[in-house]
């Protein structure tokens, strides 16, 4: 009899218990791979994370060169002499040494590598004008005091509203940012008005001054102690808290910036005061304001 060969079946591949725990330990492999690192790959560690970690951006306490952007109380106006700009004595780059400015103490050369490019009236919106002047000179620190002018106005209703402040110091800092990439920045708080009108108030001849129409928003009938006008000062300093709350948030974004709230918690009195309109700082208001900036831009560490 002719042998028939039985055909040979195709051997069969079991997918049980076995496939299942092979599956389930190359997912979990994978997850845990993914989980050490944000991006899918290996972490690193040695020399390669410290190289990592050392670019995140260090404060620099020694800068070699400032440029000081803001309002009247950075170019010394009203400080030495009535209606006139002083920046011989400004907390920022003055060269008089009782104040012993920012630039004198932290500048090798403050003559050549200072410069004081704020501007009296300067509101919030004009910080990107004296931001392109400060870069063609490329400091390697700037400071920012501006805001003042923008709660004093001549009533409540014409104060810069919160929300176009913050957004104007938003696209301010964007574009220094652009221009000045590596440039630290000290951002200091707009000073307490309310402070300012109930020291000022004390003297006879500020209240007559105040007449003519300085920051009529806060300083308008200094000796009114009714609810209204206690209700008008009150919504001018919330204002103020709000410029400094903007101040603070967006200066907390960029790691080379620092805000400086002493500023607006300094007590000063009277005799921190011009006595030529008891609203802008004095030379002894000058030399305090530069004490607050130095300790603040010396202090180690980050920038918040």
């Amino acid at each position: 009899m002719t042998r028939i060969d039985r055909p040979v079946r195709p051997r069969r591949i079991r997918f049980g218990l076995r496939s299942s725990r092979t599956v389930a330990i190359g997912s979990a492999l994978v997850i845990a791979l993914t989980a050490c690192s944000g991006d899918g790959s290996a972490p690193q560690s040695g020399a390669a994370g410290k190289r990592k970690a050392a670019k995140a951006p260090v404060w620099r306490t020694n800068p070699r060169s400032i440029a000081a952007l803001g309002d009247s109380i950075t170019v010394g106006f009203d400080a030495c002499t009535v209606l006139s700009d002083c920046p011989q004595v400004s907390w920022a780059t003055g060269t008089d040494p009782k104040v012993d400015s920012l630039a004198r103490r932290l500048v090798k050369r403050p003559a050549t590598h200072s410069w004081n490019l704020a501007r009296t009236g300067a509101l919030m919106r004009d910080l990107p004008d004296q931001i392109t002047a400060a870069a063609d000179r490329k400091p390697e620190l700037v400071t920012v005091l501006i805001g003042a002018n923008d709660a004093c106005r001549r009533d409540v209703r014409s104060m810069t509203p919160a929300g176009a402040f913050r957004a104007d110091f938003a696209r301010s800092m964007k574009y220094l940012r652009r221009k000045l990439p590596h440039t630290q920045v000290y951002v200091a708080a707009v000073p307490d008005l309310l402070r300012l009108w109930s020291e000022g108030r004390k003297n006879p001849l500020g209240k007559q001054v105040w007449k003519l129409g300085i920051c009529g928003s806060m300083l308008r009938d200094p000796d009114d102690l009714t609810k209204v006008a206690h209700d008008r000062r009150a919504e001018v300093r919330d204002r103020v808290v709000a410029y400094n709350t903007a101040l603070a948030e967006v200066c907390g974004t960029d790691p080379l910036c620092r805000f400086d709230k002493s500023v607006f918690d300094y007590r000063f009195t009277g005799r921190q005061l011009s006595t030529w309109d008891w609203f802008h700082p004095g030379t002894g208001g000058q030399k305090e304001l530069a004490e607050l900036a130095f300790r603040a831009v010396t202090r180690p560490g980050r920038s918040s």
